[in-house]
């Protein structure tokens, strides 16, 4: 049984009647320590990707049953191949994937020759609700809606990746992680047949030593720095579960203290390092209510530090989304875009001077018993999309214009200046479908929003208001007034500036009741007006954020 090292990256097996060139690294090579096998004569060290098992092997052929592994995503990423060398040296050598007893999907410990766990393995058909979950909670195919409805089952592995591959320099301390496509490893398969499934495409993530996670301890001990260079990660990719369980603690200086020490939060501030994992349920396909448990932390109501603040200032949305469209192309579209938009957000509310705190509660819808309202920032790309329809929408009027008038005037008809423009109107019609997309999206009632969100959709109403009331003067409003009309009080609203007051959140026709907005859908021209028109929302937003809480400071409240 032996393992070869090439740099064969794709899916494509290789043809039985072609052996793999390369120098093999066989049993008898690990008697030697990994640092020594990696400077072997007969070990290719430029690559470390190993070849795939042979599926299309002829009729009457035996089939390959040797251990084989290789990288499908991320292999670009610092760390990744040695990390997947380990894991084929002990795979190879005959070690076997351990089941990890907590969480509801399938994870395994891989652990090397010596019995140290190296790696955790998560098959992606044993996600929760997979058709081949080791802990019964099964019953959706790949693809479906998993536990958040904005993540599909069998996407969670490639978001993992994700989430290694825009920590640049390992900022906030995600360990190594990549996509790879492992083959006759003992795996969980639900429905045994003749015919088990002979490899698995699965996340694989460097095990991190620890000794606790941030649910044994309390916030106290945390160092600021620690919990602020998680919390940007969790901004940047909209992370819908950062609870304690995967906030992993470790000690820095073991033999000072006891275990009952720590417990007892008897450590001193930096004594511990933080390290974030299990990162599946991370960039979602639409907008959705994230979960972040240092949210109410007191290190995150604290301002960014200078070395924070010029990380933020460096970052590049439109360089990573490349990035992980290079690296990861089954990564679907709608959630790159939403990496693009939080990024943007976050740079602009810490050029503002706001803290974590703040941008997290500004992503964070607010609920009440078993209804919940839109966050600020869905809110904010609700107006912004309604902006980016009507610039599409007089872009498009615009060009029927024009074609109007030209097929008119080919007619060579004798009819005055006001005949023609009849004529050249009547190849659109600005009825329903011009309010519709006047006003697209729904709002959440002004009641029902906090106080933040109150005075910012005022302030905005204001706004709209100044601009509507220009353009009103200079528009013809008679037009087709009647069908205006029934547009607007077809659900008994009331609209002003582009808002809808008196809207129920909870509407079954309303786009973000069970889903957040979706950008997957806008063409490249709508994506980059979207994002012009966001960000020319967010200097007001921010000016109201920062004296709300400053009020909030000057007053007896201690909400952040």
């Amino acid at each position: 049984m032996a393992i070869v090292i090439n740099n064969h990256h794709g899916l494509k097996p290789f043809p039985r009647t072609k052996r793999c060139k390369l120098p093999s690294f066989t049993q008898a090579d690990f008697a030697h320590s990994a640092k020594h096998a990696a400077n072997a004569s007969n070990f290719h060290r430029s690559l470390s990707t190993p070849c795939l098992s042979l599926a299309n092997n002829k009729a009457g052929d035996v089939p390959n049953t040797s251990p084989r592994i290789e990288i499908v995503g991320g292999f670009g990423a610092l760390g990744v191949r040695g990390l997947v060398v380990e894991v084929a040296m002990a795979i190879v050598s005959g070690v076997h994937p351990v089941l990890v007893p907590s969480g509801l999907g399938g994870a395994y410990y891989l652990s090397s020759c010596n019995g140290d766990n190296i790696a955790v393995v998560k098959p992606v058909d044993e996600e929760p609700l997979a058709l081949n979950n080791p802990k019964g909670y099964v019953g959706r195919v790949l693809g479906q809606p998993g536990l958040k409805h904005s993540v599909r089952v069998g996407e969670n592995g490639v978001r993992e990746v994700a989430a290694y591959l825009i920590d640049h320099g390992g900022f906030a301390g995600v360990p190594p992680t990549a996509l790879v496509k492992i083959s006759n490893v003992a795996f969980n398969v639900n429905h045994h047949s003749a015919m088990l499934p002979m490899s698995k495409i699965a996340s694989i993530q460097r095990f991190v030593d620890h000794d606790f996670d941030a649910g044994d301890l309390g916030m106290s001990g945390f160092s600021v720095s620690s919990v602020h260079r998680i919390g940007i990660l969790d901004i940047r990719l909209l992370n819908l579960d950062r609870h304690a369980g995967n906030i992993l603690v470790k000690r820095k200086n073991k033999h000072d203290n006891t275990d009952g020490d720590f417990v007892n939060e008897r450590y001193a501030i930096g004594d511990v390092e933080l390290v974030p994992i299990d990162h599946g349920l991370c960039l979602p396909e639409q907008l959705d209510d994230p979960y972040f448990e240092w949210l109410h932390w007191p290190q995150a109501a604290l301002p960014f530090s200078e070395s924070e603040a010029e990380y933020i200032c460096q970052l590049d949305p439109l360089k990573d989304a490349e990035l992980l469209r290079s690296e990861l192309p089954s990564l679907r579209e709608s959630s790159i875009r939403v990496l693009i938009l939080c990024t943007i957000f976050l740079k602009r509310a810490a050029a503002a001077g706001l803290r974590l705190a703040d941008v997290g509660n500004m992503m964070t819808r607010e609920h009440y018993g078993t209804e919940q309202s839109p966050s600020l920032l869905e809110t904010l790309c609700f107006k912004a999309k309604a902006a980016m329809n009507n610039k599409l929408f007089d872009s498009g009027k615009n060009e029927d214009d024009k074609e109007g008038n030209i097929l008119q005037f080919d007619t060579d008809c004798n009819q005055s200046c006001s005949d023609v423009v009849v004529c050249a109107l009547s190849h659109w019609k600005p009825s329903k479908v011009s309010k519709l997309q006047k006003v697209p999206m729904k709002y959440p009632t002004l009641p029902s929003s906090s106080a933040l969100v109150q005075e910012l959709l005022i302030s905005l109403h204001e706004e709209d208001d100044n601009v509507d009331h220009g353009k009103d003067e200079s528009s013809c409003d008679n037009d087709n007034a009647g069908d205006d009309e029934d547009v607007i009080s077809s659900n008994d609203q009331k609209v002003t500036g582009g808002l809808i007051r008196s809207v129920s959140f909870y509407n079954s026709k309303v786009e973000h009741e069970n889903e957040g907005m979706s950008f997957g859908d806008m063409s490249e021209e709508g994506w980059v007006l979207f994002l012009e028109h966001f960000e020319k929302l967010l200097p007001k937003v921010f000016e109201v954020r920062k004296s709300t809480r400053l009020k909030q400071r000057l007053g007896t409240s201690c909400k952040f």
